[in-house]
C-alpha cells in the first residue's frame, strides 16, 4: 500500500498532557524503564480539533452522544411528519438510546457523525418511514464532509455496513529517555482574607512531567482514495485533506492543563517519508535503549531517529519515493514538496 508517514521529535516543558485514572501523567515502561507517554487518542483529538480549524469545510465529524438533537433538526428541515418518533427509531437502530438519560435524548455510546450523513438519512426516512432502509442508503459520499471519519474511522456494532475502517495509524508518543513523575505542591491565596488571618485558602499537589517525546503517524493513501473513504472527491480536495492532516499532526498539542502548565511546542524535528508499496514501520526502536542526560535529549534523538531510519532502509530494503525533514526544511516547502507524492 501506498503510504505517508511522520516521524516527529517534540520536547515539552513541565506539563501533565495525558491523566490516568490517579490524576497521573500516563507512562509505560519500554526498554526496561518507565518512559512518559500520550495515548494516542488524547494527540488525535487534538489532531482532529485543529485539523477542523484549518479545513472546516471538510472535517465536519463530530463524535457524540447527542446527534439525536441535529438529526431532528434534519428531519424538521425535511418535512418528517413526525420527527421525533423518526429520529429516535434511528439513533434505537444505530446505538440504542440511554434510558437513565434525564435531560436530554442521548444514545448509551458515541457516535460519529456527518452533516451529510444526517441530512441523507432524514430524506431517507421521509421517503421510506423505515429506520432501517434509511440507514442502508448510506454510502461512502457522505465523507464528503467528514474527512476526519475517513481518517479516524469509525465503528457501529450494530450496523456494520456503516464502519469506516480508519486510514490513519498513530502510536502512542513516549519518551526517548527514562521519566519519572514528580508533584507540585501549590497554595493558592483567598483574596478577600483578612489581614489577621493567616494561611492559604487552598493548598493540593498536582503531578506532571516534562520529556522529548518521539511521535509516529502514518496515512494510508490507497485506502483515503477508495470508494469506502474519499473516492467522491477530486484530487484537489483529497490534497487539501491530506495537507491539512499533516499540517494538524505536526502542530497539535492535547490541550490538557493548558492554563497551569503550558505544553504547547512545536516539533524540533519532523521527518516525512512516503512508500510506494510495504506498510508502515515505527522508527521507536532508535530508543529501546534509553537515552542518558548529557547537555539535553533533543539533538541526540535527532541523530538516532536518522541512524534508525538509514539502517532499515540498508537492512530491509524499504526504500522511501519522498524523503524530507524538517527543519532541513520548512513548513511550507514540507508541505510543497510532498504533496506532490501523495496524490
Amino acid at each position: 500500500m501506498k503510504h505517508l508517514e511522520l516521524h516527529i521529535i517534540q520536547s515539552v516543558p513541565v506539563s501533565c498532557l495525558n491523566r490516568d485514572d490517579l490524576n497521573s501523567p500516563k507512562t509505560a515502561i519500554f526498554g526496561g524503564v518507565q518512559r512518559a507517554r500520550v495515548s494516542s487518542q488524547s494527540w488525535k483529538r487534538a489532531i482532529r480539533s485543529l485539523a477542523k480549524e484549518i479545513t472546516p469545510e471538510y472535517y465536519q465529524g463530530e463524535r457524540t452522544r447527542l446527534f439525536y438533537e441535529p438529526l431532528l433538526a434534519e428531519m424538521k428541515k425535511v418535512g418528517v411528519a413526525d420527527a421525533e418518533a423518526g429520529a429516535k427509531s434511528i439513533v434505537e437502530e444505530l446505538v440504542k438510546i440511554d434510558e437513565k438519560s434525564k435531560d436530554k435524548v442521548k444514545s448509551k455510546t458515541l457516535y460519529f457523525m456527518s452533516p451529510m450523513e444526517l441530512a441523507t438519512i432524514a430524506k431517507e426516512y421521509k421517503d421510506t418511514k423505515d429506520a432501517k432502509k434509511a440507514l442502508k442508503r448510506i454510502d461512502s459520499k457522505i465523507l464528503k464532509d467528514a474527512a476526519d471519519i475517513a481518517i479516524f474511522g469509525r465503528m457501529v456494532a450494530s450496523d456494520h455496513s456503516l464502519t469506516v475502517e480508519a486510514a490513519g495509524m498513530f502510536s502512542h508518543a513516549i519518551s526517548t529517555h527514562r521519566v519519572d513523575n514528580e508533584i507540585d505542591f501549590f497554595a493558592a491565596v483567598d483574596d478577600l482574607q483578612t489581614a489577621d488571618e493567616s494561611g492559604a485558602g487552598m493548598t493540593g499537589t498536582l503531578e506532571f512531567n516534562s520529556a522529548t517525546y518521539y511521535r509516529f503517524a502514518a496515512l494510508n493513501l490507497d485506502m483515503l482514495a477508495d470508494e469506502h473513504h474519499l473516492a467522491s472527491m477530486s484530487q484537489d480536495e483529497r490534497k487539501a485533506v491530506v495537507k491539512s492532516f499533516i499540517e494538524a499532526t505536526i502542530k497539535a498539542v492535547p490541550s490538557a492543563r493548558k492554563n497551569s502548565m503550558n505544553g504547547n511546542t512545536l516539533p524540533n524535528y519532523v521527518l516525512g517519508i512516503v512508500r510506494e508499496k510495504g506498510h508502515p514501520v515505527q522508527l521507536i526502536n532508535a530508543f529501546e535503549n534509553p537515552l542518558t542526560p548529557k547537555k539535553g535529549y533533543v539533538e541526540e534523538s535527532i541523530r538516532l531517529l536518522q541512524e534508525e531510519n538509514k539502517k532499515l532502509i540498508s537492512t530491509w530494503g524499504i526504500e522511501p519515493v519522498f524523503e524530507k525533514a524538517i527543519p532541513e526544511i520548512g513548513l511550507n516547502g514540507f508541505l510543497g514538496e510532498i504533496l506532490t507524492h501523495v496524490i
